[in-house]
């Protein structure tokens, strides 16, 4: 397979707009090992690579090798930034896998995408033993849906490795996380948690700069609760760090659209489109070029002076 090269252009023009892409941020570049990305203008697009045989979306469809190389392939043929490689699903409910199944899902495809693609990865793990073996394979960025809550030492891998490190928001493990939904304040909990998240992170080591937070959305939140944090989510921008969404044909807009996971697309593009406006710096996508261009389009209207 033909290698496919790609770069992300820094932006340092980067704008401090009312509302959007990070109000009072000190940062403007995400540094990942030796690579950088620039925030600002351009929304960074994250394209998700699930090895997995049972996640929500797309559980079975990119297994076997051949089929995820392709599938990244198109990814980047579409405009994504970041390819995010998950081998175990997050879905509700899931009762997760061994550190030694999750690596043989996942390392043999890492290990031939590095070789086919001068791509950005990330892996989604929530085991600091998984995210070792994938930085030693070249992967520059760790996912913890968990915020460091269920293996803190994560941090001390990206930390290592000066890997960019994405912080999420979770109540609890995938598999009761949904009985998990009272909050105190919904907002005020969710950022208290993810500035814990990172405070633990950089008492670890971890860089300014190379922190992500991610409020979390669909982990031990009700329908109402993602829709409560989607219009609010200015307010997590405040923490002072690039926020990540990952809305992607999640249950909550299945729920408002009486919709089924393959017909979500329209659902999904709204979330996108009005969290970029609220202040998202990355969105987290299953289908890159048509949220590209959502994206796109709300970043030409929000860079109008």
């Amino acid at each position: 397979m033909e290698a496919l090269n790609k770069s992300l252009s820094l932006d340092n023009g980067y704008p401090k707009r009312a509302g959007s892409k990070l109000l009072g941020a000190d940062c403007n570049i995400f540094k990942c090992r030796d690579k950088q990305i620039g925030l600002g203008s351009k929304t960074i697009i994250m394209g998700v690579l699930n090895l997995t045989p049972d996640s929500f979306f797309d559980g079975g469809k990119f297994t076997s090798v051949d089929r995820a190389l392709r599938h990244v392939e198109k990814m980047i043929t579409e405009g994504a930034d970041i390819i995010d490689i998950g081998g175990e699903s997050t879905r509700p409910g899931s009762l997760g896998i061994s550190i030694d199944e999750e690596c043989e899902r996942v390392m043999p495809v890492i290990t031939e995408i590095t070789k086919n693609f001068d791509a950005i990865l990330s892996i989604d793990t929530t085991k600091s033993g998984v995210a070792d073996e994938a930085m030693k394979a070249g992967v520059s960025i760790i996912n913890d849906i968990s915020g460091l809550k269920f293996d803190d030492k994560i941090a001390d891998v990206a930390s290592e490795y000066r890997a960019g490190l994405v912080l999420s928001h979770t109540t609890a493990s995938p598999a009761v996380m949904q009985d998990n939904t009272h909050y105190n304040s919904l907002i005020e909990d969710i950022k208290r948690s993810l500035s814990n998240s990172v405070s633990m992170a950089i008492e670890k080591g971890v860089d300014n700069d190379c922190i992500i937070v991610d409020p979390g959305f669909g982990f031990g939140k009700t329908t109402e609760q993602n829709l409560m944090l989607l219009k609010n989510l200015g307010e997590i921008c405040a923490l002072g760090k690039p926020v990540l969404i990952g809305t992607s044909n999640k249950s909550f807009i299945g729920n408002i659209l009486n919709a089924e996971t393959d017909d979500r697309a329209e659902g999904t593009a709204a979330t996108v489109a009005i969290g970029i406006a609220n202040g998202a710096s990355v969105i987290r996508v299953h289908d890159t070029g048509y949220m590209k261009k959502v994206a796109a389009m709300v970043d030409a209207v929000m860079n109008v002076n």
